[in-house]
């Protein structure tokens, strides 16, 4: 709907000034404020509001009644009533007494909104305020609100019509007038409406007067667009109901006739409510075109003219590239039944020039081949101890070097002796897919050290070549760059607890032991529990590993199900997922180490390990599937059901056969089963954990079902039996 959007944006306000200055033409009434100024034979300011019933009080002047006069006709006035006063006070030259009368604070009217718009109701308007004062204040028209015909009414008479057209497509305001107390604005329904969309300047829907036309519908939209279709306006309209004679007839297509657009705007066609025009645009399809693609300077469509030959429109290309194929163009031509038929020529040489120069048509499409096309895309790979392997664009005489900085160097691991190269055979007739062959290398392959840089080579093997020859690369080739044998960065340990010096210490050699640590931190101290050591080995992760932990901490929830366990668990769940390598527990008896260096329990060592050495703890932690999961206080000679008894014995879900002891040193023992004698029971020690797992459902005895199953077999065994007897 054209206009609504002046209405509906918050910055677009009609609203007028509340002080002076105004324009002669503005009338006073009650409630203005007047400011009157004498100044030559006397010095005077006043103060004039005018009243109610229409006067001002002048000093020493009287009252004198101002209302529904302009500021003209106030001069006039003014020019009477203060000469009776002040002698000075006289028209011409000749006065000594000049005065000036200005407004200097507006009243307010109410006037009424009605009709159709947005909200109709009672506005206070300033008294310079206008029909689109109170419009705007009313939120304008709806959609179904006049634009061009919005009544102002005062005193039961129709005063004035505004054409909110004429304002925002002309700009003329010549009948927004000032509205006075008691105006009515009153906005009708609106009056025929049509749509215009297509190539059009501004495509809406467009409120009509009566006798308005086709030409008047494109003039208010802003006329046509430079690439409208003129010959092709189509007008779709709902017919009217007086001329409707038999259903499935009440739309019509009208197409004005190309002749009748004799200039910009159109024909006078008599439109009707509800009718919809478009305006179509042109066809996409230039004229007068031919296009060159390919390798050329400007590839894109070049302008045709008779008689063009196609060297010339190579030439408007922008001319072939250095490396055009000479051998061929392709010219792809449009025939009349839209099939296309394949033309060729050639170059002369790399200028442009060609051997054939044919005759050029509308529509052909010319292209021109570049010779780095047709290449294969060679390159050579360089892997091993390097920063970036990757592959690298062959080029011709790379050389080894080259293939080193375009991988930004070598590792400090690398081996600055020689280097292998993978190579594609000249012969392939024995199957073979690849020579190797061993290059030299030596320092200046390390860039970031001057020419005579030094370099030392691991103990045994011999140094770097001095003057190594630049090896030249062939298309394909595979370069490796060696590491160096036994090269790696420190392994560390780390050992916290009751050491003397506890700290993260660096391994001397791979076969270092448990007990080469301990000597090095200083031994243990006096308050260290051995047997209550802990190892912790970094494994890595995976969905197997992952689970043997979390399915242990899901245990250990099921023992002490308080929301505190649980959370912590959950927690320690998320963080095992965010690694890349979980602490697996080791069993360890660090007193056998200690006594036995080199021993089965003395332990190599391994990067990333982390020992733990407590004090001394006088308890077992008894969890699990018992009465009263607890804490409870060591006692030399328990076993496991005597430390389970003291925590209110096994609870009916226990899974008794499977209990065990995690011993201080993280070893795990179980009950040893025997057959016609009693079963072995672990004894706890200081520190340990006795833990049991509640038994799987899964597991549970269907014992009817199982009678079942006795019952059918000694059944049938009975009937062989019986069969067998009277055989």
């Amino acid at each position: 709907m054209f206009g609504l959007e002046v209405f509906r944006r918050v910055g677009t306000q009609f609203q007028p000034a509340v002080a002076g200055p105004v324009d002669p033409s503005y009338r006073l009434g009650p409630g203005d404020m007047l400011v009157l100024i004498l100044t030559g034979d006397v010095e005077l300011a006043h103060s004039l509001e005018v009243t109610r019933e229409g006067f001002i009080v002048i000093p020493q002047v009287g009252q004198v009644y101002v209302s529904g006069l302009n500021m003209a006709q106030l001069d006039n006035l003014l020019y009477q009533r203060l000469g009776r006063v002040y002698s000075g006070v006289r028209r011409g030259d000749g006065a000594t007494t000049r005065f000036q009368a200005s407004v200097a604070r507006l009243r307010t009217n109410q006037v009424f909104v009605i009709g159709d718009v947005v909200k109709p109701g009672s506005y206070q308007v300033s008294s310079a305020g206008t029909v689109l004062t109170a419009l705007y204040q009313a939120g304008g028209p709806r959609e179904t609100g006049s634009f061009r015909r919005v009544e102002i009414r005062r005193g039961g008479k129709l005063v004035d019509s505004l054409d909110v057209y004429d304002y925002l497509l002309r700009g003329n305001n010549s009948h927004d007038i000032r509205l006075e107390t008691g105006d009515v604005v009153f906005v009708p329904v609106h009056g025929i409406q049509a749509a215009i969309s297509g190539a059009i300047t501004r495509p809406a829907i467009y409120e009509l007067k009566s006798g308005e036309t086709l030409r008047a519908l494109i003039a208010m939209a802003g006329g046509f667009e430079a690439f409208a279709l003129r010959r092709r306006v189509q007008i779709d309209r709902i017919v009217p109901p007086a001329q409707r004679q038999e259903s499935g007839r009440d739309r019509m297509v009208l197409d004005v006739a190309e002749n009748q657009f004799t200039d910009e705007l159109g024909p006078p066609v008599p439109i009707a409510a509800g009718d919809r025009v478009k305006v179509f645009t042109v066809d996409e399809r230039r004229r007068n075109v031919i296009t060159v693609n390919g390798n050329v300077w400007t590839p894109g469509q070049v302008g045709f003219k008779p008689g063009m030959k196609l060297s010339e429109a190579i030439r408007l290309a922008g001319g072939p590239k250095a490396d055009v194929y000479l051998g061929q163009i392709l010219i792809s031509r449009l025939n009349p039944d839209s099939t296309r038929s394949q033309l060729r020529s050639s170059f002369r040489d790399s200028t442009g020039a060609v051997v054939s120069d044919i005759p050029i048509q509308e529509d052909d499409a010319i292209e021109v081949f570049s010779r780095t096309a047709f290449r294969p895309s060679r390159y050579v790979t360089i892997t091993g101890a390097v920063r970036s392997p990757h592959r690298l664009l062959y080029q011709a005489g790379m050389t080894l070097r080259d293939a080193v900085l375009g991988a930004n160097g070598l590792n400090e691991d690398a081996l600055l002796t020689e280097a292998e190269i993978a190579r594609l055979p000249e012969d392939r007739g024995s199957g073979t897919i690849a020579t190797t062959m061993r290059v030299t290398l030596d320092s200046s392959y390390i860039f970031d050290r001057g020419p005579n840089g030094e370099y030392k080579g691991p103990p045994g093997l011999p140094g770097p070549a001095s003057g190594a020859p630049e090896i030249i690369l062939k298309p394909y080739d595979n370069v490796l760059i060696f590491r160096q044998p036994e090269w790696e960065q420190q392994r560390t340990v780390t050992i916290v607890g009751r050491v003397m010096y506890p700290g993260v210490y660096s391994l001397r050699t791979r076969s270092e032991r448990l007990s080469d640590l301990i000597t090095r931190v200083g031994g243990l101290t006096r308050e260290a529990y051995p047997r209550g050591a802990e190892l912790y080995r970094p494994i890595p992760y995976d969905s197997g590993s992952a689970f043997r932990v979390v399915d242990r901490l899901r245990q250990q929830v099921r023992g002490d199900s308080t929301q505190g366990a649980i959370e912590d668990t959950l927690a320690a769940k998320a963080r095992i997922r965010g690694l890349r390598t979980i602490a697996e527990r080791v069993g360890l008896d660090l007193p056998k180490a200690l006594a036995h260096p080199t021993g089965l329990e003395d332990l190599i060592l391994q990067a990333g390990d982390s020992i733990w050495i407590p004090e001394y703890d006088a308890t077992v932690r008894v969890t699990g599937a018992v009465n009263a999961p607890t804490t409870v206080v060591y006692r030399p000679g328990w076993n496991l059901n005597d430390y389970v008894g003291a925590a209110g014995g096994f609870n009916r879900i226990a899974d008794k056969g499977r209990s065990y002891v995690v011993q201080p040193g993280g070893q795990v023992e179980s009950v040893n089963r025997k057959f016609l004698l009693p079963d072995g029971k672990p004894k706890p020690l200081p520190g340990s954990v006795v833990f049991v797992p509640e038994r799987d459902p899964a597991d549970k005895k269907d014992f009817v079902g199982l009678f079942g199953s006795i019952a059918q077999i000694l059944a049938s065994t009975l009937a062989i039996i019986v069969v067998a007897t009277r055989l």
